[in-house]
């Protein structure tokens, strides 16, 4: 699945995922470092504990951030 991302500095998610876990996730853009650590964060986690985990952060004084964005794409699974 490729996301959409809104309001971030990345501009999509590529996500692989299979019963419930995730088997892989690729940024486009945004801050590299920090988030090829949150893709091997998740990795290997139930799709259900990343939402948990992820859904609702915000980066600075924006209403979400790229960790959120993966938690709204993570639903559309």
């Amino acid at each position: 699945m490729i996301y959409k991302t809104k309001g971030t500095c990345s501009s999509s998610i590529e996500i692989q995922a299979a019963n419930g876990v995730i088997e892989s996730v690729r940024f486009t853009g945004g801050c590299n470092g920090n988030l090829q650590g949150i893709s091997k964060l998740v990795q290997g986690m139930k799709v259900e504990d990343a939402i948990a985990k992820l859904e609702g952060i915000r980066c600075g004084m924006k209403e979400t951030s790229c960790p959120d964005q993966l938690a709204q794409a993570l639903k559309k699974l």
